[in-house]
């Protein structure tokens, strides 16, 4: 298992790849999607909008479903998904190790809002080793499955998207990264990754699968992508 040529950079999704997020986040989605005449299942939500933004799932949602969701409804789904940060938020376990060894350029590309984004990466204690270099959908105007998020990343980070690459564990993310030009690694390491996950990403252009952060740090301790330390 190896990268084919070098990189300058490397983006990180952030949940489901640095924090252990979306398998709290999704369970709230189904829950209040059914709680509002939308029955969804925990995998429905796996396989249909994890990696996607909240106005993108609305949208998707109220196409589908042909009605609309409560005005309310992100506010709730953020108000119970904060509730769950502070109390059971957890990173991905051994990727703090990782950020830390990471001698070239790195960042964070996520579909979740800015609040979001730093609470989840305070919370698990990453947020000293990521910022300044977080960048939310917001910032761009088409979200995941579109390339713009990366490729505003990337420019930011002045590197190029051929020798840029991506770490991410949804189909959505897989597209946008595939679609930026970059090569991109498929994450499984979730607690909402389901069985069949690997093949998804695959199928999609994941160049490779890894199911760990020790994993991770053995495909990025390369010549392509140097760590802290590495020989």
């Amino acid at each position: 298992m190896s990268l084919t040529k070098p990189f300058d950079l490397v983006i990180f999704d952030c949940d489901g790849v640095l924090i252990d997020s979306e398998k709290l986040a999704t369970q709230i989605d189904a829950d209040e999607l059914a709680r509002n005449g939308f029955p969804t299942t925990f995998e429905d939500v796996v396989r249909r909008y994890t990696g996607l933004s909240a106005a993108t799932m609305r949208r998707m949602v109220e196409g589908e479903w042909g009605r609309p969701l409560p005005s309310d409804f992100e506010e709730v789904v953020a108000a119970r998904i904060k509730e769950k940060y502070l109390t059971e938020l957890e990173a991905i376990d051994g990727i703090a190790e990782l950020l830390g060894q990471i001698a070239v350029p790195r960042c964070v590309a996520s579909s979740s809002a800015p609040e979001k984004l730093r609470l989840g990466l305070e919370r698990t204690g990453l947020w000293p080793l990521l910022e300044p270099h977080v960048f939310s959908t917001v910032m761009v105007s088409k979200g995941k499955p579109a390339p713009d998020l990366f490729l505003f990343a990337a420019d930011r980070m002045g590197a190029d998207p051929a020798r840029t690459v991506v770490v991410e564990d949804s189909i959505a993310g897989v597209q946008a990264g595939v679609a930026a030009g970059m090569t991109v690694i498929g994450f499984t390491a979730g607690g909402h990754c389901l069985d069949d996950h690997d093949e998804r990403l695959l199928s999609v252009g994941a160049s490779v699968i890894t199911r760990s952060a020790a994993q991770l740090k053995a495909l990025l301790c390369t010549d392509q992508v140097r760590l802290r330390g590495a020989s």
